[in-house]
């Protein structure tokens, strides 16, 4: 679900096939950056990023640099999906105290352009892990290990970085934020369905709203944060970026570090978690989860007694972001062939995240 489309076992980021790109109007984008003062080289070919299921990412250059275009997908988003401004808000400004950020240059409401709205950011070149460790890096617990616990820390500075000092402060809204997020999710489960939630969804959704927790006090979200959405310098491995801030806000952190865990796959997981393959972290020398909500309580000194509400909440918006998925596929919204399973997917998270919260799984 990272939008980046870099991979470590490539001298260089993968980029689809020409005749697979979707295409955009490069002429009426030089038109619009050259009335904002910016050039689109057109020497240099556009190549559309591959991977993700999300927005479209294409490489292309600005004034003598490569950047980075992104845009949402093609045909009906979802509300508050795919949210380039928001995006371009927090990458405007966040940069200055979190490095690792890349800068938001421009952003175009105006979706007579391309057709929806864009920005373009820098372009972060490195290496990107997704389901599963490149060729050189399986074998090694130790390094394994390492990144692992790297991911967790660059949560941490995500975490740790003072909103209202970079111009953040009144961004988001934070107050009632996990109660916005259970109704939210709630509709969006009605929307991607035929509008009457099975059984399994609407006990989820009454777990949920009766094992409510207070919020935590805010601190900016990535809301998306994993280990495809953080850019690796190649030789140490060290991170170089972190990507897709579309759904970035202010709220609750263990909204932030449930959402990395219900990706974080583990040995004895059911099949459906294997299915997700999102990250590696069922190989050897991976943290489990509960190592990780350990090592994020001891750095940030974060209350994290109501773990297992975050876990159902999470997991649930995951099954729902699968089931939506698979409904743009069948009503034709996308003829990418991947989406077919998504529905079968989605049915298997809903049933382990009842398993969580019945207690007899993390």
């Amino acid at each position: 679900m990272s939008d980046n489309g870099e991979s470590i076992t490539e001298a260089g980021p993968a980029f689809r096939a020409s005749e697979d790109e979707v295409a955009q109007d490069w002429n009426a984008l030089a038109d619009h950056l050259a009335r904002h003062g910016l050039r689109l080289d057109r020497d240099v070919t556009p190549r559309q990023f591959a991977g993700g299921f999300g927005n479209l990412n294409y490489l292309i250059s600005v004034d003598g640099e490569p950047a980075v275009l992104r845009r949402p997908p093609m045909g009906p988003i979802p509300v508050g999906a795919n949210d380039m401004k928001r995006e371009h808000t927090i990458l405007s400004r966040l940069w200055s105290a979190l490095p690792l950020a890349p800068r938001s240059i421009h952003y175009c409401p105006d979706e007579e352009v391309l057709g929806a709205h864009f920005l373009i950011m820098e372009y972060r070149p490195g290496l990107v892990i997704r389901g599963e460790l490149p060729p050189g890096l399986q074998g090694n617990a130790q390094l394994a290990r390492e990144i692992g616990e790297r991911l967790v820390d660059t949560l941490v500075a995500i975490h740790s970085v003072d909103a209202h000092a970079i111009g953040l402060g009144d961004f988001g809204r934070p107050e009632g934020f996990v109660s916005r997020n259970i109704e939210g999710w709630a509709r969006r489960a009605m929307d991607a369905g035929d509008g009457s939630p099975d059984t399994a969804v609407s006990a989820l959704i009454d777990w949920l709203r009766r094992e409510q927790v207070p919020d935590q006090a805010p601190v900016l979200l990535h809301n998306d944060f994993k280990l495809d959405n953080l850019v690796l310098d190649p030789d140490s491995l060290k991170p170089r970026g972190i990507l897709d801030w579309d759904m970035g806000s202010r709220g609750d952190p263990l909204v932030d570090l449930a959402t990395l865990l219900s990706y974080w796959t583990e040995k004895d997981d059911p099949q459906a978690m294997h299915d997700l393959a999102q990250m590696p972290t069922a190989g050897d020398g991976f943290p489990d989860r509960g190592e990780v909500v350990g090592h994020y309580a001891r750095a940030t000194g974060v209350d994290v007694s109501h773990i297992r509400f975050y876990r159902v909440l999470a997991m649930f918006k995951l099954a729902i972001v699968f089931r939506q998925l698979h409904q743009r596929y069948l009503t034709a919204g996308t003829t990418d062939s991947r989406y077919a399973r998504f529905g079968a997917l989605s049915e298997g998270i809903l049933d382990f995240t009842h398993e969580i919260a019945m207690g007899r799984a993390f």
